[in-house]
């Protein structure tokens, strides 16, 4: 399962580490709670979408833990759009991305990644209703700050 969906995985860690090594380290966090986690996992709902929940909770707890706040985290730049023929935009995107708090970055990013609001609200424990809002406050903000 972990092979299967390893890009879950390096996606959400590439949104929250700010280094090789914090990544490495994240990344080997992940996939210890996904293994500690997986005797509770009653499949009521995808795989990918308990390993979503998992990484962002992981990531999240481990900055809290940690008390390093990264300014701005690179993304991947293999991270897959639908932009990529206009790489300027997409970087300049990214750059915004970068300077969202977590859980703005955590939801855009599955945003992004195409997952139905649904989705996005198991995965963050929150009502549709909520996704559907914060997103659209998200892309207000990022058009105020790219006018800015």
């Amino acid at each position: 399962m972990i092979r299967k969906h390893n890009g879950i995985i390096y996606k959400v860690v590439s949104f929250y580490a700010d280094k090789d090594n914090v990544l490495d380290d994240l990344y080997q966090e992940v996939v210890l709670n996904l293994w500690k986690s997986y005797p509770a996992f009653r499949g009521e709902s995808a795989q990918s979408t308990w390993m979503y929940r998992i990484a962002l909770n992981t990531c999240i707890s481990f900055f809290r833990k940690s008390s390093r706040k990264p300014m701005y985290v690179e993304l991947s730049p293999d991270l897959k759009t639908p932009f990529e023929d206009n790489s300027c935009y997409v970087n300049e995107l990214y750059a915004l991305i970068n300077q969202l708090n977590k859980l703005e970055r955590a939801i855009i990013l599955l945003y992004l990644e195409d997952r139905p609001y649904k989705e996005i609200s198991e995965i963050m424990g929150i009502t549709t209703t909520n996704v559907s809002t914060k997103i659209n406050r998200i892309k207000e903000k990022l058009k105020r700050m790219s006018n800015s």
